[in-house]
């Protein structure tokens, strides 16, 4: 008689599990991508807040000017060169500080987040302040202007 050849046959075998170490290579590259771009997220938030430090200053120094309880000439020439040295910081290349009157008026304009008629006017107001004995433009409006002229220029 012939002999059964499935009797020979061992049973079935599962493999060892694996161990959770060390993972596989689509495992490690995976983890080297999300590691580099953790790195070029912390390096872009870094470069943007250096980019806005200007911004930090100036906003501090603008509460400062709004703690005044009576603002006068020299609080309005005050704010204007806070204006000033924030175009400066972010527009080297067109040299604000050297502007005045309609100029400098047509530049806040111009660099203005979303300019109404309105503001038109009020920025006009805000230049002409600075040198007139009475201003036209009282101070609260002055500040939330000069705020929301800051706040419209991060990069």
């Amino acid at each position: 008689m012939e002999k059964d050849p499935l009797s020979e046959l061992r049973d079935i075998h599962l493999p060892d599990p694996g161990g959770f170490w060390p993972p596989a290579p689509g495992w490690w590259l995976l983890a080297a991508l999300a590691l580099a771009g953790l790195g070029w997220c912390l390096w872009a938030l870094y470069r943007r807040r250096q980019r806005n430090r200007w911004l930090i200053h100036a906003l501090k120094e603008l509460s400062q000017l709004a703690r005044v309880q009576e603002p006068d000439l020299q609080w309005f020439n005050q704010l204007n060169r806070l204006l000033k040295r924030a175009a400066r910081a972010r527009f080297p290349e067109r040299r604000p500080e050297s502007l005045s009157g309609a100029d400098w008026v047509a530049f806040l304009n111009e660099t203005s987040p979303n300019p109404s008629k309105e503001d038109r006017a009020l920025y006009t107001a805000l230049v002409e302040s600075s040198w007139r004995p009475r201003p036209d433009l009282n101070a609260r409006a002055a500040l939330s202007l000069t705020q929301q002229w800051l706040r419209g220029q991060r990069c």
